[in-house]
């Protein structure tokens, strides 16, 4: 009984943090913050659910939970910085309000 009320509020935690992340991945202005709203809000919207999954008690679904947030914790980071260092060698500009390119390099230039 406790499990399933405990598991369903993990689960609208998880389902709310995910709509936060497609909401930033709409609303943001440029490529690096949607990265920061898709790889942050996501990866936090996923452990809930893991969370939720390991609370079933069976040692082989909380063995898959934990193999699938390492992962999670492994990847996540390095494919957001492989975006983000995509869109700044093909200088993909920064639309953020004050956002400063502190590089020193012209992108633009280099990209042409």
């Amino acid at each position: 009984m406790w499990r399933d009320i405990i598991s369903g509020v993990l689960i609208i935690f998880g389902l709310s943090l995910l709509s936060l992340s497609v909401y930033g991945m709409v609303k943001m202005p440029d490529v690096y913050t949607r990265i920061h709203a898709a790889s942050k809000a996501a990866f936090l919207g996923i452990m809930p659910f893991l969370l939720a999954a390991g609370l079933d008690g069976q040692p082989a679904m909380i063995t898959r939970a934990l193999l699938i947030a390492l992962f999670l914790l492994l990847t996540t980071p390095i494919s957001a910085h492989i975006i983000g260092q995509a869109a700044y060698l093909t200088a993909e500009p920064m639309e953020t309000p004050g956002a400063i390119d502190e590089s020193g390099r012209d992108r633009r230039a280099e990209a042409g």
